[in-house]
């Protein structure tokens, strides 16, 4: 197995996918990129190039919602999607025992259970996004479409939309 500066289960996840050449596109920063504001400035790219994962709980099942960095995310809109009753974030708890990871360091894909994605259409107004591999000091960079594919995401309107 390669050394990279990803969370283990994400390395094996890449590998799992073919995707082992992204090992070495892992960029790993001294200070956290905890935050899409933080990654952003670490990386030097735009905040809506950012790829947020981020774990909400669905009448109590997680999801998945995959987001640019300068948005966020209309709980009414993904309900709507989900046609569930209640969204909510999910605990950190929750997300650490779905997906294997802490919050800020949630990759896109390679998480320890699978769930339901979806990935707003605003990541595709990039060429490269770029997001967590699995800690919050490492992201890797992916053309969006790909890696909407390698989430089994399903591309749909769920962020906020401004005044």
């Amino acid at each position: 197995m390669t050394t990279t500066a990803a969370h283990p289960l994400f390395a094996e996840a890449l590998h799992a996918l073919g995707l082992d050449q992204l090992h070495t596109r892992v960029r790993r920063f001294p200070d956290a990129t905890r935050t899409a504001a933080e990654a952003a400035a670490a990386i030097g790219c735009e905040l809506s190039q950012i790829c947020k994962s981020l774990i909400f709980a669905a009448d109590g099942v997680p999801v998945l919602v995959l987001l640019d960095g300068a948005s966020r995310v209309d709980v009414e809109l993904v309900r709507g999607e989900l046609g569930a009753a209640k969204v909510t974030r999910a605990a950190a708890d929750v997300v650490r025992e779905t997906t294997g990871y802490a919050i800020g360091g949630v990759p896109p894909f390679g998480h320890r259970t699978r769930t339901r994605v979806l990935a707003d259409r605003n990541l595709l107004a990039h060429d490269v996004v770029w997001a967590a591999a699995g800690n919050p000091h490492a992201v890797f960079p992916m053309a969006p479409l790909d890696l909407v594919e390698h989430a089994a995401a399903t591309v749909v309107d769920v962020r906020e939309r401004t005044a």
